[in-house]
């Protein structure tokens, strides 16, 4: 008799042994759903980020030289091909903000395309000299032809990141 109740309590303590781990297991997954951005630069939340329509109202008012410390949210329009160096994100219908890492530091995966992010960092509205619009355009893949076309500077909505969330896809989760 004692033999018949030592097996049923222990059988029964690895049985919920068992279950006890396969609900850690699921917690840690669910806990992973829950992330859904990867951090790049210094560590920000993605609390109180703007809108790229209201990041837009705010370049817009800026003039050239003007710095804002701010915080906001849009899709990567295009990746530097290169090292990642650089990613232009809509504002809105017609404006783009060309957007740097601070001290090089970090980078944008090839692949970020498309993704949402959230940028902190300094906007400021800039004028580009053509030499430089050649070598960014040259970084993106454009033609000779494209890059020839380039034959005037241009003002810009400039971001200097110094951190950046971006959406997590869904093969990393």
């Amino acid at each position: 008799m004692k033999k018949i109740l030592f097996y049923s309590l222990s059988l029964m303590f690895l049985l919920t042994a068992c279950k006890v781990e396969k609900n850690e297991e699921k917690e840690k997954k669910e806990e992973v759903k829950t992330e859904a951005y990867v951090s790049f630069g210094k560590e920000i939340s993605a609390d109180n980020a703007i809108t790229k329509d209201e990041m837009a109202k705010k370049f817009e008012s800026m003039n050239v030289g003007d710095t804002l410390n701010v915080k906001f949210a849009s899709n990567i329009a295009e990746v530097c091909q290169k090292k990642g160096c650089w990613i232009k994100v809509p504002l809105d219908n017609e404006k783009t903000s060309f957007v740097k890492f601070k001290d090089y530091a970090f980078f944008m995966p090839f692949n970020s395309a498309e993704s949402k992010v959230i940028l902190n960092g300094k906007a400021f509205k800039s004028e580009v000299s053509v030499e430089e619009l050649q070598h960014y355009a040259k970084d993106a893949g454009k033609s000779e032809e494209e890059i020839a076309k380039i034959v005037e500077p241009k003002v810009t909505y400039s971001f200097l990141a110094d951190g950046v969330l971006l959406e997590a896809k869904a093969d990393e989760e």
